[in-house]
């Protein structure tokens, strides 16, 4: 139906092939390269459903990198990482690579990388995909306080519509790559 296009367009991963995307009064079709790595890094923090965590790296490490992109000085980055994984209730396996970690705590990791440059905004691809049900609250209950008490716009899609009652304030169905 578009959900998971939706979100790369949204994230600048896609190029519409006809209208207009605008986020933040930005048209994001008419953005350089280098304008779009900036969205990608600043405006926004993706959350996917396979998690993207580079496996020879620790939690520590994968947020690091986002960190570096980000353009966080050398020596802030290890304690940005370990307050990111403190908040998502991971500080105690800061140095497990991802094949330590159930996956319920590497969609933490990878909720983690998303908020490491502060984006305004979270897209979160079926975030509780591959996770059972009481993982599933847990993950919801972080976007939902990221949403709540930390202002953080976030756009979730999901095939869910028990989870996207709980976390949303506005719900839109898409069907066939269109809005009813």
């Amino acid at each position: 139906s578009g959900k998971s296009t939706l979100l790369n367009l949204i994230g600048g991963l896609d190029t519409p092939s006809a209208g207009d995307l605008i986020v933040k009064q930005k048209a994001l079709q008419s953005l350089s390269r280098r304008e779009l790595a900036n969205h990608r890094r600043y405006t926004v923090g993706m959350v996917f459903q396979s998690f993207n965590l580079i496996p020879s790296r620790t939690a520590q490490e994968n947020i690091i990198l986002a960190l570096i992109f980000g353009g966080t000085p050398r020596r802030n980055r290890k304690k940005r990482a370990g307050e990111l994984l403190d908040m998502v209730g991971l500080k105690d396996r800061i140095k497990h690579k991802p094949t330590e970690l159930s996956g319920g705590e590497a969609q933490r990791v990878a909720i983690a990388r998303a908020l490491a440059n502060d984006p305004e905004i979270i897209l979160a691809d079926e975030p509780t995909g591959n996770l059972d049900s009481s993982t599933s609250v847990e993950i919801v209950d972080i976007l939902v306080k990221l949403n709540r008490q930390e202002g953080k716009t976030v756009i979730m899609v999901t095939h869910d519509e028990e989870i996207a009652g709980k976390v949303s304030d506005r719900l839109i169905r898409l069907k066939d790559g269109m809005v009813v």
